[in-house]
């Protein structure tokens, strides 16, 4: 028996959302991802930035949808998002301040005791999302 473990790292994830299309026209939009597929029974669409997989599925039953709250739900607390530099960082938080929907919860800032810096927003759909540069991890282009 190994010690190693048993998994090989995240093959994708799923999130539930108010509105897929809101959603999905940010990650495509906004943040230049490419839907790799949908299922529009469900709904859903699978979205990609070449490296992550999202499942966006919406919310089927929007009279009982309960909205997010971090701190009281068990589930997502945020979805973190890597950047490859400061200047990265700092486009990406032009583009979703200017977004329509999007509440930011803090602009770029040092996480902890640095040099990893963040920004936190959640998207028109719900969803609190994390940017982050560190530049201690190595992001090839």
């Amino acid at each position: 028996m190994s010690d190693q473990p048993l998994t090989l790292g995240i093959d994708h994830v799923g999130l539930v959302v108010r509105d897929l299309d809101r959603t999905r026209d940010f990650f495509l939009n906004c943040l230049n991802w490419s839907q790799v597929g949908e299922r529009p029974e469900y709904p859903a669409a699978f979205m990609s930035d070449g490296r992550a997989i999202v499942t966006l599925w919406e919310v089927t039953n929007q009279a009982n949808l309960v909205g997010f709250d971090r701190k009281t739900n068990v589930g997502l607390h945020h979805l973190a998002l890597r950047v490859g530099s400061e200047a990265a960082l700092q486009d990406v938080f032009a583009r979703i301040t200017g977004w329509p929907g999007v509440m930011v919860e803090f602009a770029p800032e040092v996480s902890g005791s640095g040099p990893k810096r963040h920004t936190m927003a959640y998207e028109p759909g719900g969803l609190r999302l994390e940017f982050v540069f560190d530049p201690r991890i190595h992001t090839p282009a």
